[in-house]
């Protein structure tokens, strides 16, 4: 509902922006769907250009980076946005419908921040530890130094491309727990942890306050920490076309590529491509 009402917004703020004057009747369109962890930022994304080019307007949706590629696939959308790389049967898709690989945009970098409640006293953790968590091998905090509770891990759903990037990086291919609880946003396994101290789950570093966010390796999620690549666990965030663009479409892109829209992507707690200046 919340998705669908921001989508609602952005449309109206283009309608307003552009004003009601019948000699604008010509609006261009782009439509963006995929990973709800880059939702939020291609909204803001989307607003900030929609403000600076009245005669354009951008529907964004979530669902999951899969859901994303498969609208892409199907000509439903223009851009995908995809926190993690393309599988190969993906591609395969594409190249034999369309005879090409498509365009990826590199357009951010993120870090995959480890969410623990605020009164867990475990705050740090190694790789394997969270490995041995989410695949089962350890079930109990008191394993690990804590309370004797059972640990509750909080996944994403498999169309999601933060659950395909966490069980290929951080479980090497292993599969979840199989009692471990599934949410459909970022946002919804943040609620989790939020209000069960026994919880652990898995999102983007930009999707809440730190307080939430667990080091790994001794090392805490920063800004800087994931830049410099020191923070283990940091991924790339993607736009994705079928061909490469052109018109309105291709004026989106480079303003997200370049200083201004890499600001807009700095504000909005995610890493810029390159050193932005407050």
């Amino acid at each position: 509902m919340k998705s669908l009402l921001k989508q609602f917004i952005l449309y109206f703020l283009a309608i307003v922006i552009g004003g009601c004057s019948s000699t604008q009747t010509n609006v261009a369109v782009i439509k963006i769907k995929g990973s709800d962890t880059m939702l939020s930022l291609t909204e803001y994304l989307a607003e900030a250009y929609m403000r600076k080019n009245p005669g354009v307007s951008i529907y964004v949706d979530g669902g999951g980076s899969s859901s994303g590629i498969k609208s892409l696939i199907n000509r439903e959308v223009d851009i995908c946005m995809a926190s993690r790389p393309l599988q190969p049967e993906e591609i395969q898709m594409i190249a034999s419908k369309y005879s090409s690989l498509g365009v990826s945009y590199i357009i951010a970098k993120d870090g995959l921040s480890i969410y623990i409640n605020p009164k867990n006293s475990k705050r740090d953790f190694s790789i394997e530890e969270i490995k041995k968590i989410f695949t089962g091998k350890i079930k109990n905090w008191k394993t690990l130094g804590g309370k004797d509770e059972a640990i509750v891990p909080i996944i994403r759903t498999p169309n999601s491309g933060t659950y395909l990037y966490f069980k290929e990086h951080l479980l090497e291919g292993e599969d979840y727990i199989s009692n471990a609880i599934t949410e459909t946003t970022t946002a919804k396994v943040i609620e989790q942890v939020a209000k069960n101290i026994n919880a652990i789950g898995y999102g983007g570093l930009a999707s809440e306050s730190l307080e939430y966010h667990a080091s790994i390796n001794g090392v805490p999620s920063t800004e800087e920490n994931i830049r410099n690549d020191k923070y283990p666990i940091n991924r790339y965030l993607h736009f994705y076309l079928l061909t490469n663009p052109n018109g309105v479409l291709k004026d989106f892109v480079d303003w997200v590529l370049s200083p201004s829209g890499q600001k807009i992507i700095k504000d909005s707690g995610y890493i810029p491509l390159f050193e932005i200046q407050s």
